[in-house]
């Protein structure tokens, strides 16, 4: 076992969701020890209560003392409501301020954890087009772009710490369970699957299994640090999407919902989330050597149903 990991337990925030509940069994399944924080009053061994949205988050920070890591992977859903002031709020408030109070918590620590991997999004490039994106490449514009920028900033008292602090900038993961792709199947197996505006938008997604296995690379290797694009090597149009989920379900996927359509029924979500075009590639992961066991869509998209 990696010596990072083999040192002590790993501190997980966000563990009911599909990437933590993912990890947490995937590290349990090696015999890894996890301390989850949990909103809700802890009902097994290995359970903290936290509240992120107070100054003061947890009641005894000691007991994160010595921890080997934390990931932290907290944060609304970007795609639950529409974009209304007061979620957009909370969209932001759920990712910035929880990140900076668990920051300040282990910066505040005698023994504090050798890596914070916080989730952020390829959400951070923005409207980019057909532009190749990499971790070096330049923010964007947008609602999206301010949260995740603040949301990266939020980790600073941990560098300021001297912790290596990862960036992890997930695309669109797709697995079983209440995720991305749970949300779109209701009309693909009615056979009303449909490419959203001119389809030509590029989606840059990742299997569920990738993810996965990427966290544990990066806890595993001091040299990652900063962002990190967590990215199927293989970003396909919306299009292509459509017409491979559509396959794999063995149903027709051949209409349109117009542009103007998805901004009257979504509002600001519908440019920023839905038909904004980001290409983004795993430049550092692979330059690392990683390797990604679902390369292409069809891969992610068969693991994804089956299970």
């Amino acid at each position: 076992m990696d010596p990072i990991i083999a040192s002590g337990e790993i501190i997980l925030s966000g563990a009911p969701g599909m990437l933590g509940a993912a990890l947490h069994r995937e590290l349990t399944a090696k015999g890894i020890s996890t301390l989850q924080l949990l909103r809700r009053v802890p009902t097994a061994k290995g359970q903290l209560q936290w509240n992120p949205g107070v100054e003061c988050p947890l009641e005894n920070p000691a007991l994160l003392e010595g921890a080997a890591a934390a990931i932290h992977l907290s944060g609304a859903s970007v795609a639950a409501h529409r974009w209304t002031d007061a979620y957009k709020h909370e969209v932001a408030a759920s990712r910035i301020d929880s990140t900076n109070r668990l920051a300040r918590v282990l910066a505040s620590l005698h023994q504090p954890p050798k890596a914070f991997l916080v989730a952020s999004a390829i959400g951070i490039y923005g409207d980019r087009g057909d532009e190749i994106l990499a971790e070096t490449s330049a923010p964007g514009r947008g609602f999206l772009v301010d949260v995740c920028e603040q949301w990266e900033a939020a980790a600073a008292p941990a560098v300021q710490a001297g912790i290596r602090v990862v960036h992890l900038r997930f695309g669109v993961v797709l697995g079983p369970g209440r995720g991305a792709l749970q949300q779109m199947l209701p009309p693909f197996r009615l056979g009303l699957g449909a490419r959203l505006g001119s389809g030509r938008q590029w989606m840059s997604w990742v299997g569920l299994a990738d993810v996965v296995a990427a966290v544990q690379f990066a806890l595993k290797h001091p040299d990652l640090s900063g962002p990190l694009n967590v990215t199927a090597p293989n970003p396909v149009t919306n299009a292509e999407f459509t017409s491979a989920l559509g396959r794999q379900l063995h149903r027709p996927a051949f209409l349109t919902v117009p542009a103007f359509a998805m901004r009257a029924m979504f509002g600001q979500m519908a440019d920023e989330a839905l038909l904004a075009s980001a290409r983004a590639y795993p430049v550092k992961l692979q330059a690392a050597g990683f390797q990604f066991s679902l390369p292409t869509i069809r891969d992610a998209l068969r693991r994804a149903l089956r299970s």
